[in-house]
C-alpha cells in the first residue's frame, strides 16, 4: 500500500506523517504500508505557522506589549521608545528561521524511515488517485492526504485589484509602515494585527460588519474589546459598516467607499490592509481530473473527503476548511492517519469531535480573549440548564498591581451536576488559563471538586473566584 502526504512541512501534513512512518517498511509483510511519499515545495519549508502565521506574529506582538504596558503604567517617566522595525523583523526572522529548520529536520528525519521518501515538488491530480509531480514523475498510491494549508481570502470588491494592499505576511516583514491605513477584516487576524500596527505608529481605521467583533463569544465580551481598542489603542472602529469599493487617490493612497451615509461614507488613507480570513489552499491541486468538490461540508468527521467514492482521500488542517487553528490542524493530521490505517484493516473509522478551544492573542497579547468549552448559549443550545457566573478583572487586586485591569471572565457549569461546561476571559493572561480550563471541560470535573486557591497572589484567582461563586450558587 502506498500513500501520498501532499504539504508534509505543515503542522497537519507532518502530524499525518508521523504516524503514517511508523507503520511503513517494505520488507515487513505485516507493516500495512509499504511506501509513503512526502510531497511539499515550501522553499524554505516550515509549514505555515511558522513561517507566516502565529509563530511569527506573537514575535511582533511581543515588541507591541512591551511597548503598550510602557506607556499606560503611569509609573513610569519619561519618553514612550518607538519600535524598531528593523529589530523587530531581524528578531522575528532569527527565530523563524530557526523553527522552520527544526521542522524540516523533522521532515527529513521521517524521511530516513523505510519505505518513506521526500519529494521538494508540487504535486496536482491527474486522476481520482493520480498524480504527477513537478520534476516529471507520476505517482498513483491507493491513499492520498491532502494537507495544502490556507491562503488569503481576497473579496471581490470593485477596485480590489487596482490597488496595492498589505497582508498579514507583508505586515509581519515591514520594515517601514505607512502612517495611516484602512483595515478590511476584524477576524483572528485583524485583531492580532491592528493592535501591533497602532504600536507601530500607523493611524488606523477599522472596517466592521457586525455591530462588534468575536461572533462567537457573550456581546459583553465583543463590547470589551472594541472599548479597549478604541481607548487603549486610539483605533477607530467603524461597527454595522461594509465595504462597497476602493480606489486609488491621486496621491497614492487609497479611498474606501462605505455603505454608511455620514462622514465616514468613505475612507482615506495611505494604505489598505486586508486582513479577510483565509480559505483553503487547493487551487493549485487540480481537483477537477476527482470527484473532490471544495466547499462546505467536503470532508467530514472522519477528515474524509465526501465526494471521493474510493474512500481514499483525506483531507486535514487548514486545506478543508473546517477549523484553521494549529492546534486542531495537528489533531486532525493523527486522526486522518489513523483512520487511515484503520480503513486497511477495516476498521470503523474514529470522528474528531474537539471541544471549542480558541485563543486570539488581541490586545498587543496583553488582553488576550480564550474560549474554551461552552458558553451559556451555547449550553442551553445543547439542552443543558446552567449557572453562569461572573468575575470582572477590576475586582481582583492583583490585575490592579500589574496595570491591566481591564476585562472579564465567565464560567459556565451544569446547573444539575456541576460539571463544568465552559469558560470565556478576555483579560491578562486569559490565553494562559485556557489550559487549566481545558483539562477541567474534558475531564468532565465537578466545580465543587476544583481547589479554590492559589498558593500566591497570582492572576489566575479570576479562576478561583469564579469556582468559589458556581459552586455557591450550585450549594445555595
Amino acid at each position: 500500500m502506498h500513500v501520498a502526504v501532499i504539504g508534509a512541512y505543515g503542522s497537519a501534513g507532518v502530524a499525518a506523517a508521523e504516524r503514517l512512518a511508523d507503520h511503513t517498511d517494505p520488507a515487513d509483510p505485516d507493516a500495512p504500508l509499504d511506501r509513503l511519499t512526502l510531497v511539499d515545495d515550501g522553499e524554505p519549508g516550515g509549514g505555515l505557522c511558522i513561517l507566516r502565521g502565529c509563530m511569527p506574529s506573537k514575535e511582533v506582538l511581543s515588541a507591541a506589549a512591551h511597548r503598550y504596558q510602557a506607556r499606560h503604567d503611569d509609573r513610569l517617566v519619561g519618553d514612550v521608545p518607538d519600535l524598531d522595525l528593523d529589530r523587530v523583523v531581524d528578531r522575528k526572522d532569527e527565530h523563524v528561521t530557526s523553527f522552520a529548520a527544526h521542522r524540516r529536520a523533522a521532515v527529513n528525519s521521517i524521511a530516513d524511515g523505510a519505505g518513506v521518501e521526500f519529494r521538494h515538488e508540487t504535486a496536482r491530480f491527474v486522476g481520482p488517485h493520480e498524480l504527477a509531480l513537478s520534476g516529471g514523475e507520476t505517482l498513483a498510491p491507493d491513499y492520498v492526504v491532502v494537507a495544502t494549508g490556507s491562503t488569503l481570502n481576497v473579496p471581490d470588491l470593485p477596485g480590489i485589484d487596482d490597488v496595492d494592499w498589505y497582508d498579514s505576511a507583508d505586515v509581519l516583514d515591514a520594515r517601514t509602515l505607512p502612517d495611516s491605513g484602512v483595515v478590511m477584516g476584524f477576524g483572528y487576524v485583524g485583531i492580532e494585527l491592528v493592535a501591533y500596527l497602532a504600536e507601530a505608529g500607523v493611524d488606523l481605521t477599522v472596517i466592521e460588519h457586525d455591530e462588534r467583533p468575536l461572533d462567537d463569544a457573550p456581546a459583553a465580551f465583543g463590547d470589551d474589546l472594541l472599548d479597549c481598542y478604541r481607548e487603549e489603542f486610539d483605533i477607530e472602529i467603524l461597527s454595522e459598516t461594509y465595504e462597497e469599493s476602493v480606489e486609488t487617490t491621486a496621491d497614492g493612497g487609497v479611498r474606501l467607499h462605505t455603505d454608511r451615509d455620514d462622514d465616514r461614507a468613505s475612507v482615506d488613507a495611505d494604505a489598505l490592509f486586508l486582513f479577510t480570513g483565509r480559505r483553503p489552499n487547493v487551487d493549485g491541486l487540480a481537483l477537477d481530473a476527482t470527484a473532490l468538490s471544495p466547499g462546505d461540508g467536503w470532508v467530514d468527521a472522519t477528515m474524509r473527503a465526501v465526494d471521493d467514492d474510493t474512500g481514499n482521500t483525506f483531507v486535514v488542517g487548514d486545506a478543508n476548511g473546517r477549523t484553521p487553528l494549529l492546534h486542531i490542524a495537528k489533531e486532525q493530521g493523527h486522526l486522518a492517519a489513523e483512520n487511515l490505517l484503520a480503513d486497511l484493516a477495516g476498521d470503523d473509522l474514529a470522528e474528531y469531535d474537539p471541544i471549542t478551544h480558541e485563543v486570539m492573542f488581541s490586545g498587543a497579547a496583553v488582553y488576550p480573549y480564550a474560549r474554551v468549552g461552552h458558553t451559556a448559549d451555547s449550553a442551553r443550545d445543547a439542552g443543558y440548564e446552567v449557572v453562569e457566573v461572573e468575575r470582572e478583572a477590576s475586582s481582583d487586586g492583583v490585575f490592579k498591581t500589574k496595570a491591566a485591569a481591564r476585562g472579564r471572565a465567565r464560567l459556565v457549569v451544569d446547573a444539575e451536576g456541576g460539571t463544568v461546561l465552559g469558560y470565556v476571559g478576555f483579560h491578562l493572561h486569559a490565553d494562559v488559563m485556557a489550559k487549566t480550563m481545558q483539562v477541567l471541560v474534558e475531564r468532565g470535573a465537578d466545580v465543587r471538586e476544583v481547589p479554590d486557591r492559589a498558593y500566591h497572589p497570582t492572576t489566575p484567582e479570576i479562576l478561583d473566584g469564579l469556582f468559589r461563586d458556581a459552586s455557591g450558587r450550585l450549594d445555595g
